[in-house]
């Protein structure tokens, strides 16, 4: 799971302009930070770059879910298109993970 996070402890930046990515891993409801990614922001001075967007989806290609406090539409498909789910989870880090498994738990009830 990607986590757009400015401090490392709240989910609470937005997709396009995060420059600071914690990838965490989940086994058996276990969270434990993996790695610490770095990007250049997708929006600067209030446009976006499609390339970068591109670039900054492929960072993630080994994530099943990123968490940010907003995804864009357009960058929401890049993401699924990658095979990356986006969840908007604004919080603190840990409880927002817990929000998305307890979410995808849910959800496989009716797969």
């Amino acid at each position: 799971i990607a986590v757009a996070s400015s401090d490392g402890i709240v989910v609470n930046n937005h997709f396009g302009h995060a420059s600071t990515f914690y990838v965490y891993e989940v086994i058996n409801d276990v969270i434990e930070l993996k790695e610490i990614r770095k990007v250049e922001p997708v929006c600067q001075t209030g446009e976006h770059d499609d390339k970068r967007l591109d670039e900054n989806a492929q960072v993630f290609a080994d994530c099943d879910f990123l968490l940010a406090s907003k995804v864009g539409d357009g960058a929401a498909a890049v993401l699924e298109n990658k095979g990356i789910v986006p969840y908007q989870i604004p919080g603190i880090i840990s409880e927002s993970i817990d929000k998305l498994i307890r979410f995808e738990k849910v959800n496989k009830l009716f797969d």
